[in-house]
């Protein structure tokens, strides 16, 4: 790599009027020299005043370009963004998001490391109303999110993925591009292919961004539970067992279910089940109280957000378990009965 990469920002989008143009001012004020770079989004045939935004920024900008993305999903939008580049960096940009004015910068620093096949930052989300503010500190907690390090790491490290990822192209090349089978977690999974062709995803706080999370209980109960559900998908994908931090909520979730039918029938069953109510409840509030930064109506909105983070993932992730092993198999079982008659 030499000392004038170019790089393409690619972002997916649909229906973000009121933040699309956020995230492209924070491009096109980066401090990595703009000739170098270009702004490319994907437009899912937004329908609520976000073409309009777009249009007026490609004809102001030289590289700022618009594409059609039919397809609609995000990882489309995201092939469709890298196919259409011919640069020698490509970062994967989210448009409910913004970022530091070195992004650009220090992402293409860290890449001109061989090792590295990816590099990211930390995310800090951020919410306008009371209830995204609790979301968005719970989120930032290891209680929460547990060492899904991308959301508060404070320190350099090398990790599984990240979210808003940077790829030198010939790696893209050489693994492939996003997997477009998957609603959630297909950053996860490229990066997967990342680590098993021996490249090295570091996270730097260096590399910042910030994102507007979700302001609602219901958003973030659907967020999560998507989730959930395709980290089976990629698990099985590759054949790979998933991190202990995926089956946590599991764990809990099935524990609870347990807890509660068994101990209809167990006294001993119904004081562990009321045991790990007591605990989890417990450090519920606490964590609830540390991260609400002294404010009582933070804190209010805040003790609902652990259990549906935990909940809703883990019931995600049943599902998932129950949609793409038991009923596949049961497919399976089915064609190969038919085929042998």
């Amino acid at each position: 790599m030499n000392n004038k990469e170019t790089v393409s920002i690619i972002i997916p989008c649909r229906n973000e009027k009121d933040y699309i143009s956020k995230c492209i001012d924070s491009f096109l004020k980066q401090s990595y020299p703009m000739e170098l770079m270009e702004i490319v989004i994907a437009d899912g045939m937004s329908n609520d005043g976000t073409k309009d935004i777009l249009n007026e920024y490609s004809q102001k900008y030289n590289n700022v370009r618009v594409i059609e993305n039919k397809g609609l999903s995000a990882p489309k939008g995201m092939n469709l963004g890298i196919k259409s580049s011919d640069k020698d960096i490509i970062i994967i940009f989210g448009a409910h998001a913004y970022a530091d004015k070195d992004f650009v910068k220090n992402n293409v620093e860290y890449l001109k490391r061989a090792e590295i096949g990816c590099s990211g930052g930390p995310i800090e989300t951020v919410n306008d109303n009371i209830i995204g503010k609790a979301i968005s500190l719970a989120m930032s907690s290891p209680f929460g999110v547990g060492n899904a390090l991308f959301r508060y790491a404070q320190k350099e490290t090398y990790v599984d993925t990240v979210a808003f990822g940077a790829y030198r192209r010939e790696v893209l090349e050489q693994i492939g591009y996003f997997d477009e089978e998957l609603v959630r977690n297909q950053d996860d999974e490229l990066n997967y292919r990342v680590v098993k062709e021996g490249y090295k995803i570091i996270l730097s706080p260096s590399i910042k961004s910030t994102y507007y999370g979700r302001g609602s209980y219901a958003k973030l109960w659907k967020q999560y539970y998507q989730y959930g559900f395709w980290k089976v998908r990629v698990m099985q994908k590759h054949g790979k067992p998933a991190a202990i931090r995926h089956l946590v909520p599991m764990a809990f979730v099935l524990t609870n279910i347990l807890g509660i039918l068994l101990g209809l029938i167990l006294k001993p069953i119904l004081y562990l089940w009321l045991l790990e109510v007591v605990a989890y409840t417990s450090m519920d509030i606490y964590f609830s109280a540390k991260l609400s930064q002294k404010s009582p109506s933070i804190m209010a909105c805040m003790l609902p957000v652990f259990p549906i983070l935990h909940l809703s993932y883990g019931l995600g992730f049943i599902n998932g378990i129950f949609a793409f092993y038991i009923l596949k198999s049961k497919k399976i079982k089915e064609k190969n009965s038919k085929m042998s008659r």
